[in-house]
């Protein structure tokens, strides 16, 4: 087993910081550090508004640019696709966050990895208005066979390692699709590319 991964809380509630801080003392793997050390960061809010999302993005620009897992009390319709774009690379709500579910999001964000929970997706998925780009987005691409695949088992909830067994391809062949996906149509991560998708019809 490899070393702890050092992960820090950032909240704008002391009560909340020492509530997360709690949680992550009881996960194995896993080394409660200052946010400036942290390799992830959990960032515990009750709502999402600009300060919040001020919050990602800050956290994001630190000389580490830990990963962000965002723990939110309630996301409104709409809330998780501004935390995707603005760097999160997972997203959980406070109601659910017990220590196992807590530990498996800051773990796969610290493999590069994606967490985001079916009800939350479901979120971006239901705003109306379907923000479709025109040039250099999705309206008139389409996804490949292989592209298709990997998406549909990251929506699954898959990570890489499980979706390379899967459709046997090399971890890093999952890896290079995820991101040909991202930089192709601008996304900010893997949750980001299969909300996009889904919304455009894609998958």
């Amino acid at each position: 087993m490899g070393a702890p991964v050092p992960v820090g809380v950032v909240a704008l509630d002391p009560v909340l910081e020492a509530g997360t801080r709690s949680s992550l003392l009881m996960c194995p793997g896993l080394a409660v550090c200052e946010p400036g050390d942290a390799r992830v960061a959990v960032l515990t809010v009750d709502r999402l508004g600009p300060a919040e999302l001020d919050m990602v993005r800050t956290t994001r620009a630190h000389p580490n640019r830990p990963a962000v897992v965002l723990v939110a009390g309630a996301l409104a319709s709409g809330d998780a696709l501004h935390a995707l774009a603005a760097g999160a690379r997972g997203l959980l709500l406070r109601r659910e966050a017990d220590a196992a579910r807590l530990a498996h999001a800051v773990l796969a964000a610290a493999r590069d990895d994606c967490t985001l929970p079916p009800e939350l997706l479901e979120q971006v998925l239901d705003r109306p208005g379907a923000a479709r780009h025109t040039a250099g987005g999705w309206a008139g691409s389409a996804l490949s066979e292989r592209e298709r695949s990997v998406l549909e088992l990251v929506a699954d909830g898959h990570e890489t390692a499980e979706i390379a067994q899967r459709l046997a391809y090399s971890p890093r062949t999952v890896t290079t699709v995820v991101h040909d996906i991202t930089q192709r149509f601008r996304l900010r991560n893997r949750a980001h590319a299969v909300a996009y998708a889904l919304r455009a019809g894609l998958l």
